[in-house]
């Protein structure tokens, strides 16, 4: 189970790293949109290569389609709003405040989806030690965001 720690890392310094390519592509071609939608096409492209490899075929039931909670559908206008933020605002506050900003609302915002058990995750309450941890991730965010 330890490597999913690496996984998760690998996927933080990925998530470093692209807010200024996605920026640069943006500022680069004079069209945010554009930009935004190469990237979506891209990962497509990328999912459908990793589908082809891991040989992950098979078409959804109606009826499993039809299980799935009216919440989880909209997951991809979220990772939508993620990019466009990174194509309009990362470069104008620089990497380590936007990442900082992003990264310390998603641990708040997991510890309440923990706490109340939210969209799909088992309840874990939010200890003193979650909350400290959380009120020192913004201590943090606020001391990269002012240098």
């Amino acid at each position: 189970m330890w490597y999913l720690y690496g996984l998760a890392l690998l996927a933080g310094i990925a998530n470093a790293i692209e807010p200024g390519q996605n920026a640069t592509l943006a500022k680069s071609t004079g069209q945010p949109m554009l930009a935004g939608l190469f990237c979506f096409a891209l990962a497509v492209a990328c999912f459908l290569g990793a589908m082809a490899i891991l040989r992950w075929y098979g078409q959804p039931t109606a009826e499993r389609a039809t299980d799935v909670p009216w919440w989880a559908w909209p997951g991809g206008i979220l990772g939508a709003a993620v990019v466009l933020a990174q194509l309009y605002v990362s470069e104008q506050v620089g990497a380590a405040p936007f990442l900082g900003c992003v990264i310390t609302a998603g641990v708040i915002g997991s510890i309440a989806l923990d706490h109340y058990g939210l969209v799909g995750f088992e309840r874990r309450p939010a200890g003193r030690w979650r909350l400290l941890g959380g009120v020192l991730m913004v201590a943090g965010v606020a001391l990269v965001a002012v240098s």
